[in-house]
């Protein structure tokens, strides 16, 4: 059973969320939220593997509320619900560790498997938000992208780096290359060393944004 927060400031999306989340079998909702503060209390309380969180919210908004629930220990995942023009939102959540962002405006369906999906461990980001993330964000030594790329990391390295932009979890990317899951964990350990980045999914853009330049 995957343990769900849902954050939003809107109590009929809150009560929304909470009847679709109920639908599946596998998810069950262990609380709502108004805000970050009120979440980032109530998984201090109460742990829970994913938070669903709005990103404009009043007091602590889904940026802020995403730093303050990845600082804790063990964290949880967190997928963003966003709109299209949320761009200063958007990159801020990247930088502060959200690990996937889905528009409010998709199927309930896909919002039910994003949970699934960063709660395996993969990143999920909607494509529409990919492509003006890959413009938008700025990486470490963003001028010598395409260098580091090629220069700093193995093969193997590079394989990871594009399996985990694909999406896939630490146990899909090791069954691809028939590697155990320690070992991918340690491969991409040293792949966020040399490239000064944080968690997998500014590895993604990363990625996304060395094909775009």
């Amino acid at each position: 059973m995957i343990e769900v927060l849902i954050v939003d400031d809107d109590p009929f999306i809150r009560e929304s969320m909470n009847v679709i989340l109920g639908l599946d079998n596998e998810l069950h909702v262990a609380g709502v939220c108004a805000n970050g503060l009120e979440a980032e209390q109530f998984v201090r309380q109460h742990p829970v593997d994913v938070v669903l969180m709005d990103i404009r919210m009043p007091l602590c908004d889904g940026v802020e509320g995403t730093k303050l629930l990845r600082a804790l220990d063990p964290p949880p995942a967190v997928l963003i619900l966003t709109t299209f023009d949320d761009d200063e939102y958007i990159a801020q959540a990247i930088r502060n560790g959200a690990n996937g962002y889905l528009l409010k405006n998709v199927p309930p369906s896909r919002i039910i498997s994003g949970i699934k999906t960063v709660h395996e461990g993969s990143v999920l980001i909607h494509p529409d938000i990919a492509r003006k993330l890959a413009g938008m964000l700025e990486t470490p030594r963003a001028d010598s992208a395409k260098s580091v790329m090629i220069s700093g990391l193995t093969q193997a390295e590079v394989q990871i780096v594009r399996l985990i932009a694909d999406g896939q979890s630490n146990k899909e990317i090791a069954a691809t290359l028939f590697l155990s899951e320690g070992t991918i964990k340690n491969y991409i350990t040293e792949i966020l060393n040399k490239l000064e980045l944080r968690d997998r999914t500014q590895i993604a853009i990363f990625y996304l944004k060395l094909l775009h330049q």
